[in-house]
């Protein structure tokens, strides 16, 4: 299955523009806090980010840094696995059916995007070809069609 982002399955959208800006993907959190903001233990957080559930970006000296985001997701696979009993691979296999849905819902409108742009690439052209046409011809008109019989015979040499 495709990850998106930095190689979780909670994955990373583009960073932002300003190396300084602080976002929801920003890496901000160590692991202690990370687990204290989620309500989980330290160890959990690690059992996940193993299993691929929630993979937190890593300093120079390995550690892990968790996002706003992170946390979110921490959360959520809490709240699937305490309240709903789903299992950690079945919560791993809606973590990716919903990145996917969410990768699919962008890639929808980036084709409506350029459907909108050709519909209107094509509604100029035809403007154009419709201005190019000479003023000086003569319309076509349908002549009615009669049911008479003509036979021709060719002329005979006399």
């Amino acid at each position: 299955m495709e990850s998106h982002g930095r190689g979780g399955i909670g994955g990373r959208g583009a960073g932002p523009r300003n190396p300084y800006e602080l976002t929801e993907d920003s890496p901000v959190y160590v692991i202690s806090v990370a687990a204290q903001l989620s309500g989980l233990h330290p160890q959990t957080l690690r059992q996940y980010d193993r299993l691929g559930l929630v993979s937190p970006d890593r300093t120079a000296g390995r550690g892990r840094r968790y996002s706003a985001r992170d946390i979110q997701l921490l959360r959520q696979v809490q709240q699937l696995s305490q309240d709903e009993g789903i299992n950690l691979a079945g919560i791993k296999r809606i973590i990716e059916l919903e990145n996917q849905v969410a990768a699919l819902q962008a890639r929808v409108v980036e084709l409506q995007a350029a459907v909108e742009g050709a519909a209107t690439a094509m509604q100029q052209r035809e403007a154009q070809v419709h201005a190019s046409y000479r003023r000086d011809l003569v319309r076509y008109q349908d002549v009615q069609q009669s049911s008479a019989l003509v036979v021709w015979r060719p002329k005979r040499p006399e």
